[in-house]
């Protein structure tokens, strides 16, 4: 089968590839749709970040080079011996996180987490082999394509969870890429009143706009904290750092309200130099968030269902496997006006 396949950075091929054989814990998924995500972008542009190149991964099993892609949705095509929960047939979003616990305990990944295409073989393939808990069925009316989406949109569910919001609180969202855009889309199904989106790309900020940003900054152009406080004169309730840079990291610091709520989103691809005088003067608590707990991956897909959660919006192109490197890859790190893009797989709805 074809797959895109990370060998190193700026080096993934789309090659031919046997799929592994389906272990009694496992699911095979004939892959519909894969979204691009900035975990993967990092890998491509300067990794490894996650992806274990030495030594196989002690939960995930995998080592480099290995098929890339997280976020993804199918349909089930054969399950193991002793799978119980999924038949074939059945359509699925894939929760990529492994943990040392299982979907029926809510257990945080900070007691060590691998992931699905990042630490073994992932989405970005015609078939995937994915643990039995990793596999949560798409009720109707979420597509296939919807649930490609899951993955990505429960990132930004768990951090505005970790922000512990409250109807009517403030929030600044510093980034408005995907990940960005999906916490303001979350902030507002959790009912902020005020959400000020900032990012240096006007493009960007005009789809923040159209997502449920209240107010938007360019950073480029004015002073970003002045700017949130000619909004916000006391500060806002909580503040999202979604960028992975040292200026926006003190800045969703100083714009937070004394004892306000930071919480870190992104990757940060390199250390940063900061003074812990800035918390110390001001009470404002930091908290970081990666990937989400197995409750929270379950509330985006019924809020999804629902329709209080509708991140469709985010997405600006779908692609074949083929064109993952130069239509992908590279377009998203050139071209800021990107935010989602979509490879087809099966293609299925």
């Amino acid at each position: 089968m074809k797959a895109a396949v990370w060998y190193g950075q700026k080096d993934i091929r789309v090659e031919e590839r046997e799929l592994k054989p389906l272990k009694d814990t496992e699911v095979k998924v004939k892959v519909a749709w894969a979204g691009l995500c900035g975990s993967d972008l990092h890998e491509y542009a300067e990794g490894p970040v996650f992806i274990p190149t030495e030594k196989e991964d002690e939960l995930a099993g995998g080592i480099a080079p290995l098929i890339m892609g997280h976020e993804f949705a199918g349909v089930v095509e054969e399950v193991g011996a002793k799978v119980t929960n999924v038949k074939p047939g059945d359509r699925v979003a894939i929760n990529p996180t492994i943990t040392h616990g299982n979907k029926s305990e809510d257990l945080d990944p900070y007691d060590g987490f691998s992931f699905v295409g990042l630490h073994r073989d992932g989405g970005f393939t015609s078939f995937a082999n994915v643990p039995e808990n990793n596999v949560y069925l798409l009720p109707e009316p979420l597509t296939l394509q919807d649930g490609a989406l899951v993955e990505p949109t429960a990132v930004a569910v768990q951090a505005v969870k970790e922000a512990e919001l409250e109807f009517g609180d403030t929030v600044a969202v510093f980034g408005a890429g995907p990940i960005g855009l999906l916490t303001i889309l979350a902030a507002r199904a959790a009912g902020a009143s005020k959400i000020i989106a900032l990012d240096l790309s006007e493009t960007r900020l005009k789809k923040a706009k159209e997502v449920g940003a209240t107010h938007v900054i360019n950073s480029g152009e004015t002073d970003p904290v002045k700017a949130v406080f000619d909004i916000v004169p006391e500060g806002v309730n909580a503040s999202f750092e979604v960028a992975g840079v040292a200026p926006t990291f003190k800045q969703s610091i100083e714009v937070t309200k004394p004892r306000g709520m930071m919480v870190i989103v992104s990757i940060f691809a390199r250390p940063i130099e900061w003074n812990p005088m800035q918390l110390t003067e001001k009470g404002v608590k930091v908290t970081s968030s990666i990937a989400y707990t197995p409750t929270s991956f379950q509330q985006t897909i019924d809020l999804m269902a629902g329709g209080q959660l509708k991140p469709q919006s985010i997405i600006t192109g779908q692609i074949q496997l083929d064109d993952i490197v130069d239509k992908g890859f590279e377009l998203l790190s050139s071209d800021k006006s990107q935010a989602k893009i979509l490879i087809e797989l099966s293609g299925e709805k």
